[in-house]
């Protein structure tokens, strides 16, 4: 019973490789970061390669911390990071060195071509893609076709992340539904991709790879891949998942109507359900679920940690000092003073788009923003209405979810925001909801994808042992003292967002 399968979290910033046993514990994890490349103005980009060096340099690490025999090791999973567009040529080469990822948006022009032919609106309930429409990976190929003809007509398949991971493996180019869901053309209600928004796009129907299910099995990793990565050649490649929805698996995402939070630089709610939750106005962006027949639906905030962080770079630089001398955590001391404010922060409110505006927020160009400052607010109010801040935004988020499904009446939250405890019981006072905080923590796409290896080898017969993996840390429960402060708060804060839209010329 020493078999084990390798996990990869296939990241924006980097890769996390884990090692599980069969029974979907985590034993070890390594990360290895890489860069992503800015070439012009909304432009973002990653060298494909960086990610296989990076999938070597981790393995060959993980097999070395843990002394595993590689032997037992008997499949890996990658849960990839969403809309990339890695083109294969037809003699099996990477045509281009980098590659457009997902937040790049340079194909504006081609979003627009092909809406002058289309209704928005249908295509956006049709597909369920929420995110600015020339994020997906169909603009970006037809931004290809347009600027690199050459490579285009050498093409002989575009697939993303985790996908060309997975050819690197194994030699075979193919993709899952979860990944294919967002390439623009997918049909949401069909399973499959949309022939009519692949001819109107101009894109060749060849170009798409072949889709398989999340827990089938690619391959065995060939022996050019053992070569590299230490790992036999015995080892099962599993198609693995986008992001979104490896980590709604591994946050309990097994059955229709489960929700949880993902609370890091960035922050999102989302549901896993039997219908995708489509809202043209505030667009949730929608994944296929790696459990087939299911959805998650998802909406986020762009600057959720991250303006924590701002706050304690600029606010807090004598706590961050203390750290970086061997002291506390510099969060830690923010919790601290945050704890010594009031509910409301003493009337402060925070608006915490500092990376702009999200999909359910009144505009794109938001930013952030203090309101009520008065003479005689203290450091401890601001670090506080910043925590409020993001939760508040978050709260609308949840609000829009609630018009679909009323059913839920906790929530899981997973990802580093989870190591205060303050901060979640803040979260449970102004959603509204019992929040719960497991041991998985920022390992729930890494769970989801070694829950793919697990089933795709024969290993667990279904997800349900996944619930049991989650060991409840803290269960928080609303204060209705502090409920009624925050409703308050929250009508404020809707306020808040509405006026600064109109300073940036939005309502005007």
């Amino acid at each position: 019973m020493s078999e084990k399968v390798i996990s990869y979290d296939l990241g924006t910033g980097g890769i996390k490789a884990s090692l599980f046993n069969r029974n979907g514990e985590i034993l070890h994890s390594v990360f290895i970061p890489y860069p992503t490349i800015y070439p012009q103005s909304g432009w973002q980009e990653q060298a494909p390669d960086d990610w296989w060096q990076s999938i070597i340099h981790s393995t060959r690490l993980l097999l070395e911390k843990t002394q595993c025999n590689k032997n037992d090791i008997v499949a890996l999973a990658i849960s990839g990071h969403s809309l990339g567009v890695v083109p294969i040529g037809k003699g099996g080469n990477l045509l281009l060195a980098s590659t457009p990822i997902w937040s790049d948006r340079r194909a504006t022009e081609e979003a627009e071509v092909f809406f002058a032919q289309t209704d928005y609106k249908r295509w956006y309930e049709i597909t369920g893609n929420g995110f600015p429409p020339e994020c997906y990976s169909i603009f970006k190929m037809m931004w290809y076709k347009k600027h690199f003809p050459k490579q285009y007509a050498d093409t002989d398949k575009i697939v993303g992340t985790k996908d060309y991971c997975n050819y690197r493996f194994t030699g075979r180019l193919c993709t899952d539904y979860s990944y294919a869901s967002g390439s623009g053309v997918f049909d949401l209600e069909a399973w499959d991709y949309k022939s009519e928004y692949i001819q109107m796009s101009g894109i060749r129907p060849d170009i798409f790879p072949e889709i398989l299910a999340s827990d089938a099995v690619v391959g065995t990793i060939t022996p050019e891949a053992s070569l590299e990565t230490g790992l036999p050649t015995h080892v099962k490649v599993i198609c693995g998942g986008v992001d979104n929805s490896c980590m709604a698996l591994g946050s309990k995402g097994i059955k229709p109507s489960r929700i949880y939070t993902s609370l890091g630089s960035s922050a999102w709610i989302a549901l896993v359900s039997e219908r995708p939750v489509l809202d043209f106005w505030k667009k949730p962006y929608v994944f296929a679920h790696v459990v087939k027949g299911m959805y998650t639906s998802a909406t986020c905030i762009f600057s959720a940690g991250s303006s924590l962080q701002w706050v304690r770079n600029i606010v807090c630089p004598d706590l961050l000092a203390i750290e970086e001398q061997g002291g506390d955590n510099a969060y830690i001391g923010m919790n601290k003073l945050a704890e010594t404010s009031a509910p409301g922060a003493n009337g402060l409110l925070f608006n915490p788009s500092l990376a702009g505006g999200s999909s359910i927020e009144p505009s794109p160009d938001m930013t952030g923003a203090f309101m009520g400052l008065r003479l005689g607010n203290t450091r401890a109010d601001l670090i506080r209405a910043t925590m409020e801040g993001i939760a508040l935004n978050l709260r609308i988020a949840l609000d829009l979810f609630r018009n679909y499904h009323t059913e839920f009446t906790e929530m899981l939250f997973v990802g580093g925001g989870t190591k205060s405890n303050f901060w979640m019981q803040l979260f449970a006072d102004i959603y509204e909801l019992e929040v719960e905080k497991t041991n998985i923590g920022q390992e729930a796409a890494s769970l989801g994808a070694a829950a793919l290896a697990l089933k795709g080898v024969g290993f667990w017969r279904s997800y349900d042992r996944i619930d049991n993996l989650h060991q409840t840390q803290e269960r928080f429960l609303p204060n209705p003292e502090h409920q009624a402060i925050y409703r308050r708060a929250l009508f404020k804060f809707k306020m808040l967002a509405d006026h600064i839209a109109s300073l940036n010329g939005v309502n005007e």
